[in-house]
């Protein structure tokens, strides 16, 4: 039973061909697009893969992306299932004031997240930190409740405001360094330190709710740009989304 997962972004598409839909499954294939050539999938990087079993996703795009995507899986006529963010899953409980309208692919990386710790055997708080086009940053304390998390802008968002807002910031992307003597590193660094203070600053607050420090794990594309100015430890987990998925499929699916 083959299984392809998908994590359709703000900015790309990533997709993952597993043999099976369970966690620890074997990779076949795995590719990613930016959002404007995701109508050539079918004819190129998908047209040349067996057609998987099941198809599950997660999307913060809009609908219209949504739907286009979907198009390009009429190839397999295999139907899509997408993930929505519930009041509890494979074990996690959502604590939002409203449960749907936390951002589905905040909910499978926290999902991700909290079962990579519980297949080491630990149990204590995470910090579940995502880098992108947005940064978010999550709490779940020991018990695998979600408490709550903060959103703020990407590098890119960040640099883009102070552009439009500021006459004279048309400059290059710089350097991170600990006191900045040009316009183009103290933009930089400005946003870099926003992001790992705004991690720092969780970390804090779930230390002081739960009694105990949390780990901490970062993904994202944009997280190994962050890896290098981070202050407090964490672990930087490439596809934490994928491994969210292939745990909710891993129930959703079983046979």
């Amino acid at each position: 039973m083959t299984f392809l997962a998908l994590d359709v972004g703000n900015t790309r598409l990533k997709w993952a061909m597993y043999d099976a839909p369970v966690p620890g499954a074997k990779l076949l294939a795995q590719g990613a697009v930016f959002l404007e050539n995701i109508d050539k999938l079918a004819e190129n990087e998908w047209s040349t893969m067996p057609p998987p079993t099941r198809i599950l996703g997660c999307v913060v795009a809009s609908d219209a992306i949504k739907r286009r995507v979907a198009e390009q899986m009429d190839l397999w006529e295999v139907a899509p299932r997408w993930v929505v963010s519930s009041p509890q899953e494979a074990g996690l409980t959502n604590g939002y004031d409203h449960p749907a309208r936390l951002g589905a692919d905040r909910w499978v990386a926290m999902i991700g997240a909290y079962h990579r710790l519980l297949a080491r055997g630990i149990r204590k708080p995470c910090v579940v930190v995502m880098v992108g086009t947005a940064v978010t940053v999550e709490a779940i304390d020991t018990s695998g409740k979600f408490l709550g998390g903060i959103i703020l802008p990407g590098h890119g968002i960040m640099l883009r405001a102070l552009e439009s807002g500021t006459a004279g910031l048309h400059v290059p992307t710089g350097d991170v360094t600990d006191f900045p003597t040009n316009t183009s590193d103290a933009l930089t660094s400005g946003g870099t330190f926003a992001i790992a203070g705004a991690v720092q600053r969780m970390v804090e607050n779930l230390t002081r709710h739960c009694g105990q420090a949390p780990a901490c794990i970062m993904t994202g594309g944009a997280g190994w740009k962050m890896a290098p100015s981070m202050s407090v430890e964490f672990e930087l987990v490439d596809n934490l989304i994928f491994d969210g998925l292939l745990e909710i499929a891993s129930r959703r699916f079983a046979s």
